[in-house]
């Protein structure tokens, strides 16, 4: 492993001098060693297993079966870049108000479990994303929903009338 060489160096007359003494060291075992632990930490070590969300997606069937939904234990929110806007009722009625808020804990995930306190196990939110609202945002959504526990809700395309809803909301 480790070598001295105790070689004086040439003989040439005249003084004594006192021999040097140098060393080698041969650093094969330590680069082994280094390996073994750099396998073995690799093999021992957890991976970040990926987290995924239930989205529970209805039959493909032929039939076209739909449960009606009441107006009162329903809340049509559609999500935008910075806020969500929601609303409870048809867009095309006069009595419709539109209301905002944001992603909080104090925003849209009050708003939701006041409602389903309020309203019970047959709260339905309908999720309409405007044209605005990125990838994150509908995620976010979904994440709210789960988070109140509420596994009624539906995804749609926003129509016409809630987009004229919100221009008229002017927030």
């Amino acid at each position: 492993m480790a070598e001295i060489d105790s070689s004086g160096g040439g003989k040439k007359g005249g003084k004594k001098r006192s021999k040097k003494m140098s060393t080698k060291i041969d650093m094969t075992p330590m680069v082994d060693l280094g390996f073994l632990l750099i396998t073995f930490f690799m093999l021992t070590t957890t991976l970040a297993k990926p987290v995924t969300m239930q989205l529970n997606m209805p039959d493909k069937t032929d039939t076209k079966e739909t449960s009606p939904v009441k107006l009162s234990e329903s809340l049509t929110v559609c999500p935008d870049e910075n806020k969500v806007y929601y609303y409870q009722g048809i867009p095309t009625e006069a009595g419709t108000v539109m209301q905002v808020t944001n992603y909080s804990e104090t925003g849209i995930r009050k708003v939701i479990a006041d409602m389903k306190a309020k309203v019970g196990n047959n709260f339905t939110i309908v999720i309409k994303p405007t044209k605005k609202a990125k990838y994150r945002n509908m995620i976010d959504m979904l994440d709210e929903c789960a988070i109140t526990n509420n596994k009624r809700y539906a995804l749609l395309e926003i129509d016409p009338d809630t987009e004229a809803l919100i221009k008229r909301s002017g927030k």
